[in-house]
């Protein structure tokens, strides 16, 4: 695999999404809250006047917000058509992947299972290879 990948961190850990999946790296403002939303939606922010969600990463992994402020800089990404930014603990650098991501499953937990692809070796270290459309999607939702 020779794939550059997006090294974020997010909960403390080193999180890498496929850099052909990122649209851009942008400076988030303003962002609005929306009533009734998820609770991982942050809210919306404009992009090139266009409207952008905000999904807050750690809300979406149910991860504690005591720790970290997020990066101002937020990668974006497309899903369904629809355009989101993603809040991540700290934005890092482009990397090469070294390898094919490996299962991890066991020691990653529920939630990061739900969206990792796997572990996968980069230039910068290993990292979480996420699915930026499951991140998207939220936290698992209890069985009724």
């Amino acid at each position: 695999m020779d794939d550059l990948l997006l090294l974020t961190h997010i909960g403390g850990r080193p999180a890498a999404f496929r850099a052909c999946d990122i649209r851009s790296i942008i400076e988030l403002g303003e962002i609005t809250p929306v009533p009734r939303a998820p609770a991982h939606v942050a809210g919306l922010a404009a992009l090139r006047s266009r409207p952008l969600t905000v999904i807050d990463s750690r809300a979406a992994l149910a991860i504690d917000h005591a720790k970290a402020a997020p990066d101002e800089r937020a990668p974006v990404v497309e899903a369904d058509g629809h355009s989101y930014a993603l809040l991540v603990d700290r934005v890092n650098d482009v990397v090469s992947a070294i390898g094919q991501p490996i299962s991890a499953a066991a020691t990653l937990g529920p939630e990061w299972t739900r969206v990792a692809q796997g572990m996968i070796e980069t230039t910068a270290g290993p990292a979480i290879l996420i699915d930026a459309a499951l991140l998207i999607s939220g936290p698992q939702r209890a069985a009724a």
